[in-house]
């Protein structure tokens, strides 16, 4: 008896698993030193963000609690401390620095306002065109996309030949083949610059408005435009119903960017007309850099700067919580 107990006993453990303690399911080796791996990826970026847009506006901003003029290159950290007057001389409109800085900011918003407009109703209506396939459609999608692949001082430049007043490409068709102007006009300087300038800005802005709208327009269904089409509907109605629509999203991110590399261009305007901008092109970009840079009172110039760039945030936050606010409505 006591043999056949003894006998069944590893059997009865074995099955009921009483032989000792259940050894648990070990984990995965690393799971937990592997969690700091997404913030060491993102560290280099974090750290070139830092050094690369963080400090020189913190910087900045100390700079335009300074008066530093060329007195105070070599050491801008000794020049003393002025506080606010700095902001004040920039919005006394009244002042001459003040009147010359509000002329400026008219003059960019409304060159602004004008160039991305332009931008994206050529870009749009330029993807719209492309959208369906038909020979050389390829073709043409590359030579659209060539003023925004070249070089931005060669196509500038180009531009500024294009607008001389005696041998320019510009008053050769307008005045002695077309006969549309009394007489050769000047681009470069007087009124005609702000048109010569925004001329430029749309003729390389469009094409990346168009590759943005082109790139939206592949996420579209064909099978919304075929019943629409079965409707009856025109295609008026198809982009007025179904492609704006549709592109709500992309243009809200493209206004937004094109509004902003727009605001902020220094290229252009300066490549066109070097260091002393016509009145009527006075980009305010080009004007902070005379401030700083030929007025020698980079104090001011800071000032500007952070004038500049508070605005554009608050413009930037007030369009994201409106569009923010028009998506939810929509989707409602």
């Amino acid at each position: 008896m006591t043999t056949t107990v003894d006998a069944g006993l590893p059997a009865i453990q074995k099955s009921s698993g009483a032989a000792g303690p259940r050894r648990g399911r070990p984990g995965r080796p690393g799971r937990a030193g592997r969690a700091w791996l997404p913030y060491l990826l993102l560290l280099p970026a974090l750290v070139l963000e830092l050094l690369v847009h963080l400090v020189p506006m913190v910087i900045g901003a100390v700079m335009s609690l300074k008066e530093i003029t060329q007195f105070y290159i070599r050491n801008w950290t000794a020049a003393p401390w002025s506080g606010f007057d700095n902001y004040r001389i920039a919005v006394d409109f009244d002042a001459p620095v003040g009147e010359a800085l509000l002329h400026s900011f008219v003059v960019t918003v409304g060159f602004t306002l004008l160039s991305v407009a332009l931008c994206w109703l050529i870009g749009t209506a330029a993807a719209i065109c492309l959208q369906d396939g038909f020979r050389g459609r390829g073709l043409l999608r590359t030579l659209f996309l060539v003023p925004y692949a070249l070089p931005v001082y060669a196509a500038v430049i180009t531009w500024v030949f294009m607008f001389q007043h005696d041998n320019g490409l510009v008053n050769h068709v307008l005045h002695d083949q077309l006969h549309l102007t009394d007489e050769p006009s000047f681009w470069l300087i007087g009124d005609n610059s702000f048109w010569a300038l925004l001329t430029v800005s749309v003729w390389k802005g469009w094409p990346f408005a168009f590759l943005i709208v082109m790139a939206g327009l592949q996420n579209i269904p064909r099978e919304l435009y075929e019943a629409a089409a079965l409707d009856g509907a025109g295609m008026w109605q198809q982009i007025r119903q179904i492609t704006l629509p549709s592109l709500r999203p992309v243009n809200q991110v493209l206004v937004l960017v094109l509004f902003l590399w727009t605001f902020n261009d220094f290229n252009t305007p300066y490549v066109m007309f070097g260091k002393a901008a016509p009145q009527a092109a006075d980009l305010i970009s080009v004007h902070i850099y005379q401030a700083s840079f030929v007025s020698w009172d980079f104090g001011t110039g800071s000032a500007m700067s952070v004038l500049l760039l508070l605005f554009l945030l608050v413009v930037t936050g007030v369009y994201l919580a409106v569009t923010s606010r028009g998506r939810r409505s929509a989707d409602v």
